[in-house]
């Protein structure tokens, strides 16, 4: 029986994910479903995502691919708050300094191609998944 549902759920070109509505973001990063289709079940109290697979494997792709750049503006403004801090603990030493103001253009720079990147990704998740 187990075979035989199997074997129909790979014909299937549509399947559901029963996941909860209520659940928040993990720290900053969105679900894997951001760009899928969600609707409710009221009797359960639960959010069904409708993920056809040939189609919507590039809409789940560019939720992964977001969640990826938004870890990589996290660790650009870390690395932002490391310059500083070299900065002001360079004392008065230019070879310091100039590593300090080096690493800081380098990680504004990194995080200004990570904010258009993101945003391009939105726009294109929100296009495909609607």
């Amino acid at each position: 029986m187990n075979l035989i549902a199997l074997a129909l759920l790979k014909l299937s070109p549509l399947t559901y994910f029963g996941v909860n509505c209520k659940q928040p973001n993990f720290f900053f990063l969105p679900h894997w479903y951001e760009y899928l289709k969600v609707t409710e079940d009221a009797k359960s109290q639960s959010c069904l995502v409708n993920f056809k697979f040939p189609a919507d494997i590039w809409t789940v792709g560019l939720a992964i691919l977001d969640m990826l750049l938004r870890l990589a503006g996290f660790i650009a403004v870390i690395s932002i708050i490391i310059a500083g801090v070299m900065y002001i603990t360079s004392t008065g030493n230019p070879e310091k300094g100039v590593s300090a103001r080096r690493r800081l253009y380098n990680s504004l720079i990194g995080l200004a191609i990570v904010l258009v990147a993101t945003g391009f990704v939105e726009f294109l998740g929100n296009k495909l998944g609607g």
